[in-house]
């Protein structure tokens, strides 16, 4: 016969009911729990490279290529056509005004400089011909003169003699006529005389003079050899450090040819190269900041040149330090020339993840995980980029190329 469950033994198994159901759901809830954490997205922090946003300046710059060259150099050129015979200084020797660098063959400039001295006695040569030659040509015209004013005198007596014969009835007015065309005549001769010792007189100044012309031009023509072949010698006209020097000895130089240079390395300037597309942003006076191996140089554009060679703009930048330690003639040099600047504003170092937009997501760091975040961005440079929204200083932004990560809302980072 069956015998009724008691009510305490069916609350009980009620009771043994419930908390399964409890277990099971607890269990579900930490599988779900466990398996979601096993699904969120993470990332090393080994593979993160951060920054902390700051406050500070930001200058907006125009990024181009320079190189550190003497503020002053001489370059010297070759005084003559020649070959070189010997090199008496090397490459980075320093040299006083006056010391020798080199020597150039005299040879062929010497024998050149013989043929004009030759040609210049040819010259005193002609020169004393010439007077001689003259003055003949003139004594003999003047002794034609006396001759003439002789005769003209005699033919005057002639006349005044018919003349009185005439008067006295003992001449003809036919003689009379006869002598004074003959003396008029001899006085139109002596006047042709008179007008070609003139002409002579003038001829005999203006040949002397091309000659002293000829004889002055070829004087000062030895004389500029003659410089030319003393300073064939080549020497050093200030104080410096021999920079470069043509050291193939033997071979030909042309006159006005470069064969040394020879700068003052106490001062230094920096020659600047940037794309024509920028020549328009580009002023001179502007602010520069040169690095050079790390170092910093601040300066300003001096000059720009007016022409572009092959698409590049060359200009020219004075350092404020133009004596710094860190300065080497030819070293190469990043030049930043600021077009804006922006003092104390919100900024954040500049890295990968900055595309070049004015807005863009980034990565916050913040309790271990990496929250992605948009972003508005102003001015940048080599070093910063502007925050204009969506960050504040003390915060800490991932500067590592998230693109692998675009899609992920929130990283957690793992150690």
């Amino acid at each position: 016969m069956d015998r009724a469950i008691s009510p305490a033994i069916v609350a009980k198994r009620r009771r043994q009911r419930w908390l399964i159901a409890v277990a099971a759901l607890l269990a579900v809830a930490a599988g779900l729990w466990a398996f979601r954490g096993v699904l969120r997205p993470s990332i090393s922090a080994d593979e993160l490279l951060t920054a902390s946003v700051e406050t500070g300046d930001v200058e907006a710059s125009l990024t181009a290529t320079g190189l550190v060259i003497p503020a002053r150099e001489a370059v010297i050129t070759s005084p003559i056509q020649s070959t070189i015979r010997r090199v008496n200084l090397a490459v980075g020797a320093k040299v006083q005004p006056g010391q020798a660098i080199l020597e150039l063959d005299r040879e062929l400039t010497s024998s050149s400089l013989a043929k004009l001295q030759d040609e210049q006695l040819q010259n005193r040569n002609k020169s004393t011909q010439l007077q001689l030659t003259l003055e003949r040509s003139l004594n003999d015209l003047q002794s034609q003169e006396k001759v003439q004013q002789e005769k003209v005198r005699s033919l005057q007596s002639a006349l005044r003699d018919e003349q009185y014969l005439l008067k006295i009835g003992s001449g003809t007015q036919e003689s009379v006529r006869q002598a004074e065309l003959t003396l008029k005549i001899a006085q139109l001769e002596l006047q042709r005389l008179h007008d070609q010792i003139r002409n002579q007189r003038q001829a005999n100044v203006a040949d002397e003079r091309e000659l002293s012309y000829t004889m002055q031009i070829q004087e000062r023509n030895i004389a500029e050899l003659a410089g030319k072949l003393r300073q064939a010698n080549i020497s050093a006209d200030q104080a410096g450090v021999l920079t470069w020097v043509n050291e193939d000895i033997g071979s030909t130089v042309n006159q006005g040819q470069v064969i040394a240079r020879i700068a003052d390395l106490s001062a230094f300037r920096v020659r600047g190269t940037i794309a024509d597309t920028y020549a328009d942003s580009l002023h001179v006076g502007d602010d520069v900041v040169v690095r050079l191996n790390g170092t910093d140089l601040r300066g300003r554009v001096s000059t720009i040149s007016p022409a572009v060679d092959k698409g590049v703009v060359t200009f020219y930048v004075a350092l404020n330090e133009n004596n710094h330690a860190a300065l080497r003639p030819n070293l190469r040099a990043d030049v930043f020339v600021v077009t804006r600047a922006h003092r104390g504003v919100t900024r954040v170092k500049n890295g990968p993840f900055y595309k070049g937009g004015h807005e863009q997501l980034v990565f916050v760091v913040a309790d271990g995980k990496a929250t992605r975040r948009t972003v508005r961005f102003g001015s940048s440079n080599f070093d910063y980029v502007q925050v204009l929204q969506g960050l504040k200083p003390g915060e800490e932004i991932v500067l590592t190329d998230m693109k692998n990560h675009e899609q992920a809302t929130e990283l957690k980072i793992t150690r």
